[in-house]
């Protein structure tokens, strides 16, 4: 699959997710094979108007690359200025969210608001495709009703416009992540447009995802909430597309991922801000582990790196695993950069 001149290895990639998709759990997903990671949705005002923490969203490393920044906001002049710095930042990809439904976030007319007001999206979408030279992407619902209607009025939109790809996830506004996905939008809109289309929703395993490509034609699959605290997915994703058995994850390939998470969180963050970050977050893997609530409950007062390591031993042994070799994870940092 090619997004204007990026060729993606293999139809793998990391949908955004606000709150959670920042670098450090990108550069787990492009590790276990993910061929393209999207960041979480950055505020255009914030970037336009230089907010500190807005502009620490963009920070990027090599190793993550290619890497889609994405946008939401619904003023064309400043969706242009905010894809510029995206741009600047290093972004290969710049994307439009049209899928978020938060309150705080519609009522501004950004996110899904922009699939009720076609103008001003195709507004949106000229702006910013002038405005910068790398490919643009959006991300979109299925509308605010069952139908589709609405996205396919928006993928045409897009398509003339000079929006390069798009994401579909097919669930209305209101749903929220409730309910089914309705795949079948997903092959209407592939049928209708001839830019490439990715599909997300419901896919929860290697099965799912081989499903979701045969099932809507889409070109690749973008996989959200299962992948948090499982990179592997991605992993097995592209071995069960080549046709191989999907490769179990083992206790210790789980337990050095941990690690290497808490490493890369301290690099960026600080020690301080990244253990308060790992005392809910180093949580997500270690669900469906032997002992996993015990090991929740003793990160909770996590102050350094070397207490969040320790208790990662101490649960590996408690799972009767021996723990990861600190020199199976990176220690030497990513070259981050904003």
């Amino acid at each position: 699959m090619k997004i204007a001149h990026i060729r993606l290895e293999n139809p793998t990639v990391l949908a955004p997710l606000a709150g959670i998709t920042n670098l450090p759990l990108r550069l787990l997903a492009k590790r276990a094979g993910c061929a393209l990671v999207y960041s979480e949705m950055i505020s255009a005002n914030g970037l336009v108007h230089g907010s500190k923490k807005t502009l620490a969203m963009l920070a990027t490393d090599p190793a993550e690359k290619p890497v889609a920044m994405q946008i939401f906001g619904a003023d064309p002049p400043i969706m242009a200025d905010a894809a510029r710095i995206v741009e600047d930042a290093g972004a290969d990809i710049v994307d439009i969210n049209l899928g978020c439904a938060v309150k705080k976030v519609v009522k501004t007319g950004a996110g899904a608001a922009l699939m009720r007001t076609p103008q001003r999206a195709e507004a949106v979408f000229q702006a910013v495709r002038s405005a910068v030279s790398i490919p643009l992407t959006i991300k979109i619902r299925t509308g605010w009703t069952a139908s589709g209607e609405e996205a396919f009025a928006v993928c045409r939109a897009a398509e003339a416009c000079g929006v390069d790809a798009l994401a579909v996830h097919p669930r209305t506004a209101n749903q929220g992540f409730g309910g089914r996905a309705d795949w079948s939008i997903i092959a209407e809109v592939k049928q209708r447009i001839r830019i490439p289309v990715i599909g997300n929703g419901d896919v929860v395993d290697p099965a799912g995802a081989a499903a979701m490509l045969a099932q809507t034609g889409c070109d690749a699959v973008m996989i959200g909430r299962a992948a948090i605290g499982n990179p592997f997915l991605f992993r097995q994703v592209k071995e069960r597309i080549e046709g191989k058995p999907p490769l179990p994850v083992s206790a210790a390939e789980q337990f050095d991922v941990m690690k290497q998470y808490v490493k890369d969180s301290v690099l960026l963050y600080g020690e301080r801000h990244a253990c308060k970050i790992m005392r809910s977050r180093l949580g997500w893997f270690a669900k469906g582990m032997r002992g996993a609530s015990r090991f929740r409950a003793s990160i909770t007062r996590l102050c350094n790196q070397d207490e969040a390591l320790a208790e990662i031993d101490r649960f590996a042994l408690q799972t009767g695993e021996d723990p990861p070799s600190s020199a199976s994870t990176r220690t030497d940092g990513a070259s981050q950069t904003a």
